[in-house]
This record gives C-alpha cells, structure tokens and sequence, in this order.
C-alpha cells in the first residue's frame, strides 16, 4: 500500500530525511520507531506532501506521489493524524467527524459513525460535546475518527501515545488493533516501545534521518543491547 525509496528531505539548507526507505502493507501496522528529532514527523509529512522530498520515490496504492499536493494524496487513499490533532474545538464530535466525510472505495466497506463508535465507544457516548470540552486522550481518538470518515486504506499516526494516561494508551491500542484488523495499514511514529509493541508488526528505527535497523517488532524488543545503542 505504501513504498518509500530514498527519499531525502530538508528544511532550507538543513537536510534532514537522508535516503529513508520503508514500505505498509495492507492491515499492516510499521512503526517508525526514533528519539526526538530523528526525522519521525518529517518522514509522515513528507510521505503526505506537507513537505517537499528533495529526492526518492513514494508510491501509495502504486501510485507515484511525490511532488503531489497533500489533498491529491489523501485522494489516493492515504490518511493523516497529526501530532498536534487539529481537531474543531467549537465543533461536536459529530460535527468534526461530519468535515472528514468523502466517499468509500468502491468495494470496500465504508467507514460511518456508527462502524466508528463500535470502535472508540467513548466517541459515541459524547456525540454531541464540542471537541474543546474533550481530555487530549478523546481528542486524539477524535482525530483518527475523523481522519477514518475520509476512507483511506493507509493512515499516518504521529505520535498518537504521546501525553496520554495510561488507560487512554490501552484503548488507543485497542482501536488500532481493530482498523488493523479491518486491514487499513499503519505507519505509526512513536517513541513509546512499549505501547509500539502492543500493535506493531514490524519496525524501522530512524537515527539523523536515516533507517538503521529494520525488522520484527518482536526482535527489536528482545533485542535489548540494540534498544539501548540507539534509544539510550
């Protein structure tokens, strides 16, 4: 569903994504594992077109998209979730869910508010709340609702775990183990392993914006001399 090939990226003169290759499958989950400022959400965003790759191939669905603008992509079936969430403060859950609606692929199921509450009951218990009155956990469910209502087959998860409690973190991993189960792929940039290795399938760990390990999410987790060379 998603092939990166050597794709570099900068920020005026400061090159930041060198040569980053990955690739999700359908109902597959990769996380894109790394510290702060390794290059995760540069990758997201340059995979999304919100930033320009300077070089590299990107293809979604078989398509290739670089050098598209992000609403082309998303049209190709590629959603995202930013870190900051961006949700509709003075918008209900329901209304915010309403401005992600487009249509569904033809042939597969499409993604409603009622397939959505079975899988973030919390969101259906609060239709009508405006997404302000929401704890960050709920608004980060919110916007991956929201980004599901567009129907794409991939979504691009930044950091989704960051600032959440604890019980907010197991039902995040409840629900993306559904979609995943509904065989919508998942790159997921996340710092946190272990909330990683509750739902991922496969990891690529990026160092100064370039992958250095790639595997089973599994070894990498019994693999504690390589987790401590490059997460400290």
């Amino acid at each position: 569903m998603l092939a990166v090939d050597g794709m570099t990226a900068s920020y005026g003169r400061a090159q930041i994504l060198r040569g980053v290759s990955l690739s999700v499958a359908r109902g597959e989950v990769l996380v894109l594992a790394g510290r702060n400022g390794a290059g995760k959400s540069t990758t997201l965003k340059a995979i999304m077109g919100l930033v320009a790759p300077t070089a590299g191939r990107i293809r979604v669905n078989g398509a290739d998209v670089r050098g598209l603008p992000p609403y082309r992509i998303a049209r190709l079936g590629l959603g995202y979730v930013p870190e900051d969430r961006r949700i509709f403060t003075d918008l209900t859950v329901a209304e915010n869910l309403e401005v992600g609606r487009r249509r569904a692929v033809p042939g597969l199921a499409a993604w409603t508010e009622k397939r959505l509450f079975g899988v973030f009951p919390n969101l259906g218990l609060m239709r009508d709340r405006p997404g302000g009155r929401m704890s960050g956990g709920e608004q980060q469910m919110l916007a991956i609702a929201r980004t599901l209502m567009g129907n794409p087959q991939l979504i691009l998860l930044d950091e989704p775990s960051e600032g959440l409690a604890p019980v907010i973190v197991a039902q995040m991993a409840d629900a993306i183990r559904a979609l995943k189960e509904a065989g919508v792929g998942i790159l997921l940039a996340e710092q946190n392993l272990h909330f990683a290795a509750r739902i991922a399938d496969r990891a690529a760990v990026i160092e100064k914006g370039r992958i250095v390990w790639t595997g089973p999410m599994p070894a990498l987790m019994q693999d504690a001399a390589a987790r401590a060379a490059m997460f400290g």
